[in-house]
């Protein structure tokens, strides 16, 4: 059996992978806040996606792959299989969507929760498992069944906390902390299945086919960057509820008065050179002001 080496550039690379997990927790809980007061169903779908986006790809699949650059097996080479590295990302994000769409439709309730924590948390595994299948080299993975069905756990528990926070949380200091958590959770997930893993080397080593880490990381990188910054743009972009609100606000001072309210006097507003009362000499019974009535005054 090989030896593994989890952390082979020490803690920059976990300490990555958590400052991903908790970035995209944040614009995942933000999107998915949008979800709630979004008007039509085109909205709720376009922030479903983004939220689906940031939380699978961004929180979950990337910290995936970053964590896996530290991750080394002595007396022999990694590549990746890029189709099946790419479903892996893929299985992700089609994984929150789906639970994101069982809380988000009808009444929030604990059994919505628990189904789309089971659905989410099993396509997290799945996507773990999968881009594992994805790595090429000299040997045979083998894996700890107890240890693999406590990952499977940890997601699905991870999951629902996820989307509870998802569809709860609303103020920004909340959101900040739930992201602390669920970068835990997440981080929590992957070093546990991977705990699982053992290499066992085969006698006769051969090639090794597929794309290498450096090959990948680069189109990763950019492809995280313009996914964050599209996620930032989009969010700045949108009208917040102070913003509906005052256009609300404004479109009410916009629009024409009654006549009714038009022709009542403010009786409380000054009246210094007495129009109030040359305003009512057109109507019948009116009484003719007098210079004693505004000397009077």
């Amino acid at each position: 059996m090989a030896d593994i080496n989890h952390f082979e550039y020490g803690w920059i690379t976990p300490a990555l992978s958590y400052a991903l997990s908790v970035l995209g927790s944040i614009l995942g809980l933000v999107c998915a806040g949008r979800i709630r007061t979004a008007t039509g169903t085109g909205q709720k779908l376009w922030w479903g996606t983004l939220a689906a986006w940031a939380l699978g790809g961004t929180a979950i699949w990337t910290m995936h792959f970053m964590a896996m650059l530290g991750f080394a097996v002595t007396g022999t080479r990694i590549r990746y299989d890029v189709p099946i590295t790419v479903a892996s990302a893929l299985i992700a994000v089609a994984a929150v969507g789906l639970g994101l769409a069982i809380v988000g439709t009808g009444r929030l309730s604990a059994a919505r929760i628990l189904g789309g924590g089971l659905f989410t948390g099993a396509g997290v595994a799945a996507m773990h498992y999968t881009g594992m299948a994805a790595m090429r080299l000299d040997g045979r993975l083998v894996y700890d069944d107890l240890r693999v069905g406590l990952s499977v756990l940890i997601a699905v528990v991870a999951a629902s906390v996820a989307l509870w926070l998802a569809v709860t949380v609303r103020k920004g200091v909340a959101i900040f902390a739930s992201a602390l958590v669920m970068g835990v959770a997440v981080n929590g997930m992957h070093f546990t299945g991977m705990s699982a893993l053992s290499v066992h080397l085969h006698e006769e080593r051969g090639e090794v086919t597929g794309a290498g880490v450096g090959t990948l990381l680069i189109p990763i990188v950019l492809l995280v960057i313009f996914g964050v910054v599209g996620l930032v743009y989009a969010l700045l972009a949108a009208p917040t509820d102070e913003d509906r609100a005052a256009l609300a606000y404004l479109d009410a001072r916009q629009r024409p008065q009654p006549a009714t309210a038009a022709a009542t006097p403010d009786v409380s507003a000054p009246d210094p050179v007495g129009l109030r009362a040359r305003s009512t000499l057109a109507r019948p019974g009116a009484q003719f002001p007098s210079r004693r009535d505004h000397s009077s005054r």
